[in-house]
């Protein structure tokens, strides 16, 4: 594709050029990288064979849980849940995490805040890719593998007033790095001998954001370009059950309209969380105990998919500038929790504003205190998720 058609594509949106895969999940280097990814020598990742514990085995017994904070302690604005007080101020991360089938398993998932899924490429059966949000980073000990970047992730991380963690990609990317609002560290993470390819090697470890800050001298802490509260929660002693919606729906299992990994969310009522399953098994976190990844919060999210070459680079719409022009394209989506699923629209007006999801009445909904999975789906492919 041409530039100037690009731009013509891309110019509401303040997105004038993007990165997307190419026809095979291999990653060019990037001109701009000067700064060589940090090799050390990490031990080989061990996986245990234990098996996973039954979710209800571990289910803790039901308190009263109380809507005002312990000492010392503030909301997560990502979760709401109870974090320590001095990381009130402190950006988030949103790091890129490869999904394609030799990556897993997965390093640190499970302790995200927000995992975001959503294709990276039109080709490969629309392979996705996570960028997964911790607000608390430096309590998790790796996080990984690390990837490259992707068109929809330039619109979406802004928002949080995160810095993004990636692995270079081509150039497609250069004109939208130039916007005064990101920041990134790009191929400047640690490398663990696992036997793969080199190109599922590289893992944020200990210390390693911490370094980024201080080499590129970011600041830790929020700046000009937060937009402030983000999510809106429900309050612990009152939760959002959905029960005030006549249509409403069970949601007990919900299938996936992405057709590479073939993802599916199970309800489990005694704990009131989503547990997340792909490529036929459950998502495990092999960093923490091989706990199977879980949410409280699902949302799935249909936006219009704009192809921008034949070779799989792609771009899935996700600001209100991008709809302007094309009033025909839907922006609705499902808000999914405590075993109901509702229909939402929702609105996003520009990359550092965050996204609001609406109910049937035009009111912001309320999420519950817990992690959030966000399905980013072309919407010629929504109709096919399954929520049973």
């Amino acid at each position: 594709m041409k530039k100037k058609k690009l731009l013509m594509i891309l110019g509401l949106s303040a997105v004038l050029l993007f990165t997307a895969c190419g026809s095979k999940d291999e990653e060019e280097p990037t001109e701009e990288q000067t700064v060589e990814a940090v090799s050390i020598e990490a031990p080989a990742m061990v996986i245990t064979e234990e098996p996973v514990a039954e979710a209800s085995e571990e289910a803790p017994a039901e308190e009263e849980e109380s809507d005002v904070p312990p000492d010392g302690m503030v909301a997560n604005p990502l979760t709401g849940e109870w974090i320590d007080q001095s990381l009130e101020d402190q950006r988030p991360i949103a790091v890129m995490v490869d999904d394609e089938k030799t990556a897993l398993p997965h390093f640190g998932v499970s302790e995200a805040d927000i995992i975001y899924e959503m294709m990276n490429s039109t080709q490969n059966d629309g392979v996705t890719r996570f960028m997964c949000m911790f607000k608390d980073y430096n309590s998790v000990k790796q996080i990984g593998s690390i990837r490259s970047t992707r068109p929809t992730n330039l619109q979406t991380f802004p928002e949080w007033n995160a810095v993004l963690c990636h692995d270079g990609g081509p150039f497609w990317n250069d004109a939208f790095y130039k916007n005064p609002f990101v920041e990134r560290f790009s191929g400047t993470f640690s490398r663990v001998n696992n036997g793969k390819p080199r190109e599922f090697t590289e893992y944020a470890l200990s210390g390693d954001v911490d370094k980024n800050f201080k080499n590129t001298g970011y600041s830790k802490t929020y700046n000009e370009y937060y937009r402030g509260e983000h999510y809106k929660f429900a309050t612990r002693s009152n939760p959002n059950t959905l029960d005030q919606y006549s249509n409403a729906q069970t949601a007990n299992k919900i299938t996936l309209a992405f057709h590479h990994n073939n993802p599916w969310l199970e309800y489990n009522a005694d704990e009131g969380v989503y547990y997340y399953f792909q490529y036929g098994s459950k998502e495990v976190d092999a960093g923490n105990g091989n706990k199977q990844v879980c949410f409280k919060n699902l949302l799935l999210q249909g936006a219009k998919l704009e192809k921008l070459d034949d070779h799989g680079y792609m771009i899935l719409h996700t600001n209100d500038g991008d709809y302007k022009s094309n009033p025909s394209w839907k922006k609705g989506g499902w808000y999914i929790t405590n075993g109901k699923a509702i229909k939402v629209t929702w609105s996003k007006q520009d990359d550092t504003y965050p996204t609001r999801y609406y109910d049937e009445n035009g009111e912001e909904i309320k999420l519950n205190v817990g992690k959030t999975y966000v399905a980013i789906i072309p919407y010629d492919d929504f109709e096919q998720t399954k929520i049973e």
